[in-house]
């Protein structure tokens, strides 16, 4: 059986009537302690022990004090509680006595010893209180029974004007009959937006960051130092959700890294904080259980909508290694959490596909609101981007177990669905008290479920705050601290909740109306118009790999799946301005592959009707590539390419060029230019590039003409010689007749 009661205070209070209002009984909902400041009285409870009684007689101290903002003194003040005899009967119960703060729901007996007077109280002055109470106390009679009963602490002036209200909860849970002892996982996500643009493992001095937000983070209040005290203190049992994408960036600021800015990128200097950060979370998470999210955390329901059927598998693949480079070895990629904790019947078959042979998804994390109780009602807010429930509870209805069924293409996988109150619990209230609050009832809520009737053997709960959530880390502590003594509940990894073998124990259990998915969750996702370049420069990247002859992993997949992040859904301004960054990078290194000698002005030579036209490929990138080249005539009257063995060039790295002899053939009597275009082409035949028109001249010389022309200047050379022949004879004949003159003479 439950063994101890609680009495839960709040620590900071709301002022329900203000001084200068004199209407009995009225009460409102709760505030913040500044709004309260600004109104009037401000009750705070400071102190409750023990959490929870097991005796009916144990003594159970709430202390705390009152300070006084109304701007004047007040006098005659009472600090009194007020019971129910009656624990409340169910989930229902407790959720309506915590949200209606109305006197219909306000307990209805104030006890005559749990009380304490103060005479005066200055204005903006604070004055302490402390009473007792036993569970025997809120019993009639005074034998009270297992439950969680509801109390309230009062501030009253003059015997009925009643200034100040908190409600919480008394647990009562004597040592017998011993109630089953349910499985409690607790998944904590360590999530954030990218912030890197680009990061080409070829190019260290190419990885630019968005923004330097994280830099702040890091330190002081951060909500990344936040995250990192929460993970030193908790249970081993804890379950993370890592992305790999703030490991990633993490790194590359570890070591000199550039912000892109509005007048060009700024050099920044190795951050020594990111490095700590990454080194004290190894250390933290070194015997934790934790799960790697696929890269950049991408928006699996968007991507299954919209025709990005590989990119869900490889984001699974490079969480998988980044985390295992990263973090540690041992991280399951088995368990998804997908945006919301939302997904419909495509995104799950697309997670439950992965990358065949290498990551697929057994698991998915999910809200009541994607699969609810049969008999719950679930209304859905979305607020900056994260979509939350407020529950409503059938009354009489149980708890079910965590674990549900689900079919995909690809087999059965197992959701576990995360409680809703629960995990809301976890999560900043805002105001002085709200860690006191979410404690107390914490313990009412999991003593409660304990208590459900008809149960025989350990449930599994699901708790699971918001994926981008900004943690308190006193608060998150606090819940976990409790948990792990509470002795109806048993931490336990994630990993280990696994459904009931038996199938009418399942079906008893489960009691959950299949998987739910609104008109409004579906508007919620990265729509088409963001979508569409993003698949356009995720195709350009991919033959960007594919056009090498060793065909490695694109150099921009980490690029292009940060692209596809959830955390670009209320931010899609931000995510276009990645896209065009990274839309440049992409475009510049296909570039680096280039037909020379495409100059207009630079026309190719076919001497004859027939001949060979060289077609030159240049490749700058550092690495071999093997290129298809496809030539085709733009009028194959005037021109006509010819057949080639091969259309296939192996090019070396780093300026080396490879040439493809092109047959060609020009039209009868045909002289003068035609145009011929050039296409790139992967080894599987995709384009790659745009196509490149090339010029060709044909001279019109076939080889008869050739041989005319030749004869022809070798007659005109005969003559030329004959001639030449001719005229040293006439002057040899000369200069002989000279000199017989001379000898006559």
């Amino acid at each position: 059986m439950i063994r101890k009661a609680t009495l839960l205070a709040v620590v900071s209070a709301a002022l329900l009537v203000p001084v200068g209002v004199a209407t009995p009984g009225t009460a409102a909902a709760k505030t913040s302690t500044a709004q309260a400041s600004r109104q009037g009285l401000v009750l705070t409870v400071s102190s409750i022990t023990p959490d929870w009684a097991k005796g009916a007689a144990d003594v159970i101290k709430v202390s705390g004090t009152l300070r006084n903002d109304t701007g004047s003194d007040l006098s005659g003040l009472v600090v009194r509680l007020r019971y129910s005899s009656q624990p409340l009967p169910d989930r229902a119960a407790l959720e309506t006595f915590q949200a209606d703060q109305t006197d219909q729901t306000l307990p209805g007996q104030a006890s005559p010893t749990s009380q304490v007077a103060i005479a005066a109280v200055a204005a903006g002055a604070s004055a302490p209180w402390e009473f007792t109470l036993t569970p025997a106390q809120l019993a009639h009679p005074a034998l009270p029974r297992f439950g969680v009963y509801p109390i309230a602490i009062e501030v009253q002036q003059a015997g009925w004007r009643r200034l100040a209200v908190q409600r919480t909860f008394v647990t009562y849970a004597p040592p017998q009959p011993k109630t089953v002892r349910n499985k409690l996982a607790v998944a904590l996500p360590m999530i954030d937006q990218p912030h890197r643009v680009i990061d080409q493992p070829r190019r260290p001095d190419d990885a630019t960051f968005a923004d330097d937000k994280l830099s702040a983070a890091l330190t002081g209040k951060g909500r990344l130092a936040d995250l990192l005290r929460i993970a030193k203190a908790a249970p081993p049992s804890v379950t993370w959700f890592v992305d790999p994408a703030l490991l990633d960036d993490l790194t590359a600021m570890s070591k000199p890294y550039t912000v892109a800015g509005k007048d060009g990128t700024v050099k920044k200097p190795a951050d020594a904080a990111a490095a700590q950060w990454l080194a004290d979370l190894r250390t933290a998470l070194a015997d934790s259980p934790v799960v790697a999210t696929p890269y950049a955390d991408p928006d699996v329901a968007a991507l299954a909508h919209h025709g990005f059927d590989t990119q869900v598998g490889r984001a699974i693949e490079l969480g998988g290694q980044k985390a295992a480079q990263l973090l540690r070895p041992e991280v399951s990629t088995s368990i998804n959490w997908p945006a919301s904790g939302l997904l419909d019947a495509d995104a799950l078959d697309l997670l439950a596909v992965g990358k065949p042979g290498v990551a697929q998804v057994r698991k998915v994390l999910l809200t009541s609101a994607n699969l609810p109780q049969q008999d719950q009602q679930v209304t859905q807010t979305t607020q900056t981007g994260q979509t939350t429930q407020q529950t409503a509870f059938t009354p009489g209805t149980t708890t079910p177990d965590a674990t549900a069924t689900l079919y995909s293409v690809a087999g059965p996988v197992t959701a576990l669905v995360a409680d809703p109150v629960l995990s809301r619990l976890f999560e900043p209230g805002g105001g002085a008290g709200s860690t006191l609050l979410s404690r107390q009832r914490f313990i009412a809520e999991t003593a409660m479920i304990a208590a459900e009737p008809g149960q025989t053997t350990p449930r599994s709960i699901v708790v699971a705050p918001s994926r981008r959530w900004d943690p308190n880390p006193t608060l998150v502590n606090a819940l976990l601290k409790t948990a792990n003594g509470l002795p109806w509940l048993s931490l336990t990894p994630l990993d280990s909740v696994k459904p009931p073998k038996s199938a009418a124990v399942r079906a008893a259990r489960t009691q959950r109306a299949g998987l739910t998915y609104t008109d409004q969750d579906r508007k919620e996702e990265l729509g088409r118009k963001y979508l569409t370049p993003v698949k356009e420069i995720a195709r350009k990247a991919e033959l960007t790999s594919l056009i090498t002859t060793d065909k490695p992993p694109s150099a921009f997949d980490a690029a292009v799946l940060r692209l596809t992040s959830s955390a670009w859904r209320n931010q899609t301004r931000a995510g276009r301005a990645a896209a065009e960054l990274v839309k440049d990078a992409v475009d510049a290194r296909m570039d680096m592959i280039t037909i020379t000698g495409a100059d207009p002005d630079r026309p190719r030579t076919l001497a004859g009707s027939d001949g060979v036209v060289p077609v030159s490929v240049k490749n700058s990138l550092p690495v071999e590539v093997t290129v298809d080249v496809e030539v085709t005539s733009n009028n194959p009257k005037l021109l006509r390419i010819g057949p080639q063995p091969s259309r296939r060039l192996v090019i070396g790295g780093n300026g080396q060029s490879g040439t493809l002899q092109v047959p060609m053939t020009a039209g009868s009597g045909v002289s003068g230019d035609s145009a011929v275009t050039v296409q790139l082409r992967t080894s599987d035949g995709q384009p790659y590039g745009k196509p490149v028109k090339l010029i060709i001249r044909t001279t019109g010389y076939t080889g008869i003409a050739l041989v005319i022309v030749g004869a022809a200047l070798t007659v005109m050379l005969a003559a030329v010689v004959t001639r030449v022949l001719r005229r040293r004879s006439q002057r040899r004949l000369e200069r002989a007749a000279k000199s017989r003159e001379s000898e006559a003479t």
